[in-house]
């Protein structure tokens, strides 16, 4: 999900472009990123029926999170922010708890074995408070109180920001877990001693462990 505010922005200078450095070296905005929903389609709503799969039948596959319960899914949402929010076009905004439930109904619907969840935005860490559900890992970029600015434009000793983490819902020793295992290009091997028989015309078999949401 990609709202291209940045990008396609008039006070651009470098219209659709989006650098991380002000060297301008890496644009982030590349050709290879593949954007499943953009600008006015990236909303509160659809993220959350993204998650839960509560879309309409004609919602073509690329719009859709085909995860299961042995699906290790990687959540990475920046933005603006507050305490207990996160900003969604400048105009509306979703909450804590909202992103909590909707955890807990892709855990009760089996759409998810491990969830880490990475949020860049002020007073990050308030926003993974309120998860109550099994085997989520959280990262955030600030505290509860604290901004979260780019340190290439704020001085040091004005933006002071702390990361903060929660593992306590993960079932796994986090100092035994790689960042790997929540790539979309990771496919793990299942052994088996058993003959499995396949049926004729079964087109394309999906192979569904890692999943990844860029909000």
């Amino acid at each position: 999900m990609l709202a291209d505010d940045m990008a396609c922005n008039p006070r651009n200078p470098k219209p659709a472009t989006v650098f991380s450095h002000k060297n301008m070296e890496l644009n982030v905005y590349g050709d290879d990123v593949e954007v499943d929903y953009r600008s006015y389609e990236v909303t509160v709503e659809n993220f959350l029926r993204v998650l839960t799969g509560r879309i309409p039948p004609s919602t073509p596959r690329s719009k859709r999170l085909l995860s299961d319960d042995r699906s290790n899914i990687l959540i990475y949402m920046t933005g603006h922010g507050g305490n207990g929010f996160l900003k969604f076009q400048d105009s509306e905004e979703i909450t804590n708890i909202e992103l909590a439930d909707a955890f807990e109904q892709m855990w009760q619907k089996r759409r998810y074995n491990e969830l880490l969840f990475i949020i860049d935005t002020c007073q990050g860490a308030s926003m993974y408070e309120r998860f109550y559900s099994p085997n989520i890992m959280a990262l955030a970029s600030s505290q509860v109180g604290e901004d979260s600015l780019s340190f290439q434009v704020c001085p040091k000793s004005l933006c002071v920001s702390t990361p903060g983490h929660r593992t306590d819902l993960f079932q796994r020793d986090p100092k035994n877990v790689l960042i790997t295992d929540f790539f979309g290009s990771v496919r793990k091997v299942e052994i088996t001693t058993e003959t499995i028989s396949l049926q004729p015309n079964l087109g394309i078999m999906e192979s569904r462990y890692a999943c990844s949401i860029v909000v």
